[in-house]
C-alpha cells in the first residue's frame, strides 16, 4: 500500500469518527428538548409567568421565562462542562487557552454571543410561543448559514452534492416558515414571536459554528466549549439578567427561588445532555468540517420529533413534519458524497 492510499485510508477513519460524533450530538440534543419543555411547568417558572402575564401581557411572560430558563440552561452545563474538563485533566490547558485570547479564546467569546442569547433563547421563545416540535426542527436550515460562512471565510470546501443538500434544506425550510404561517393565518392566530424565535436559532446556530471552527483550528474541542459557555454566562448573568430586573420584571427574585430539588434535577438534565451535546459538536468540526458536523447534526430534528411523540405525546404540524422530512433527506445528501479523494476540508 503506497503513502497516497495509507492518506485516503487515514481521511476516511478521519471522517467516520467526525460523522460518529456529530450522530453522537443530534441524538443528545434531540433529548434535550425533553426537559427543555418540562421546565416551563416546573415552579417557580410556571408561577413566574403568571406573575409576569398579569402585569406586562403573556407574550413579555413568556419572553422573560425563556431568558431566565436559558440562564439557568448555561449555569448547569458550564457545570457539567468543568466537572468533565476536570475528570480529563484539562484545566490546565483551558487556563492557558483563556490567556491566548488574539489568536484563540476570542473566537469562543463570540461564538457564546450567537450560540447563547441568540440561537438558545431563540429556541426556548419557541419552545415557549409554539411548541418543542417546532422549536426543534425551526432551526433546521442551520447548516445552510454554517457552511456557507465556514467558505467564505477561510475556505471550506463544498462539493456540488453539498450543494444540492443545501438547496433541499432550503425548501424544507421555506416550508416549516412559510407554510406553517399560513397555516396558522388561516387559522386567525399566529405566534410571530414564536417564529422569530426560530429563525434567531437558526441563524445563531449556523453563524455560531462557523466561529467556532476557526477557534478550533488552534483549541481542544472541549476546552474550546467550555470557554463558549463562559462567555455565554457572563452574558447571561452580568448583562441581560440584571437589565431585566431594571426593567421591573422579578427575575432576581424568581432566579431564587429556582433552586429546588425538582428545578435542579429537570434543569440538570438538560445541562448535561445539552452539555455533552455541544462537546460532540466542537468535536465533528476539525474532523469533518463545519458544514458536515451541521450536516450530520441536523438529525437532531428527527430524534426531538421522535422523542417528544414518545415521552410527551406531541405531534407538530404537519408543515413542520413535511419540512423537518425535507431538512433531513438534504442533510443526508450533504454528507453522501464521497470523502476519501478529498485531500482537505479546506481550499488552498
Amino acid at each position: 500500500m503506497d503513502i497516497r492510499e495509507l492518506k485516503k485510508l487515514e481521511n476516511k477513519r478521519k471522517m467516520n469518527k467526525g460523522y460518529m460524533w456529530a450522530l453522537f450530538c443530534a441524538i443528545l440534543w434531540g433529548i434535550w428538548y425533553i426537559p427543555g419543555t418540562i421546565i416551563w411547568a416546573v415552579p417557580p417558572f410556571d408561577a413566574m409567568w403568571v406573575d409576569i402575564d398579569a402585569t406586562h401581557g403573556g407574550s413579555m411572560a413568556t419572553i422573560v421565562v425563556a431568558l431566565l430558563i436559558s440562564a439557568f440552561n448555561a449555569l448547569t452545563v458550564i457545570v457539567a462542562l468543568l466537572i468533565w474538563n476536570g475528570y480529563l485533566g484539562k484545566l490546565g490547558e483551558m487556563k492557558r487557552t483563556l490567556k491566548e485570547f488574539h489568536p484563540c479564546s476570542k473566537w469562543f467569546f463570540l461564538a457564546s454571543i450567537f450560540g447563547g442569547p441568540i440561537a438558545i433563547l431563540g429556541s426556548f421563545i419557541a419552545i415557549g410561543f409554539i411548541g418543542a416540535g417546532f422549536a426543534a426542527v425551526a432551526a433546521l436550515t442551520y447548516p445552510v448559514i454554517g457552511s456557507i460562512l465556514a467558505r467564505q471565510w477561510y475556505g471550506e470546501q463544498i462539493s456540488k452534492r453539498a450543494w444540492m443538500g443545501i438547496l433541499v434544506i432550503i425548501v424544507g425550510g421555506l416550508t416549516i416558515f412559510v407554510g406553517g404561517a399560513i397555516a396558522e393565518i388561516s387559522a386567525g392566530n399566529l405566534s410571530y414571536i414564536g417564529y422569530i424565535g426560530g429563525l434567531m436559532a437558526a441563524l445563531g446556530w449556523g453563524i455560531e459554528g462557523a466561529i467556532a471552527g476557526k477557534g478550533l483550528d488552534i483549541a481542544e474541542p472541549d476546552v474550546g466549549i467550555t470557554i463558549r459557555f463562559l462567555g455565554e454566562n457572563l452574558l447571561y448573568w452580568v448583562i441581560l439578567i440584571p437589565i431585566a430586573a431594571l426593567a421591573g420584571y422579578p427575575i432576581l427574585e424568581y432566579a431564587l427561588q429556582a433552586f429546588t430539588p425538582l428545578a435542579m434535577l429537570v434543569l440538570g438534565f438538560a445541562g448535561i445532555t445539552f452539555g455533552f451535546c455541544y462537546v460532540c459538536w466542537y468535536k465533528s468540526f476539525p474532523l469533518i468540517g463545519v458544514g458536515r458536523g451541521q450536516g450530520i447534526g441536523n438529525l437532531y430534528g428527527l430524534c426531538a420529533v421522535i422523542f417528544m411523540y414518545l415521552f410527551m405525546a406531541q405531534v407538530p404540524a404537519w408543515t413542520v413534519l413535511i419540512g423537518g422530512a425535507l431538512c433531513v433527506l438534504g442533510s443526508f445528501v450533504m454528507i453522501s458524497e464521497e470523502t476519501g479523494e478529498m485531500e482537505s476540508l479546506r481550499g488552498e
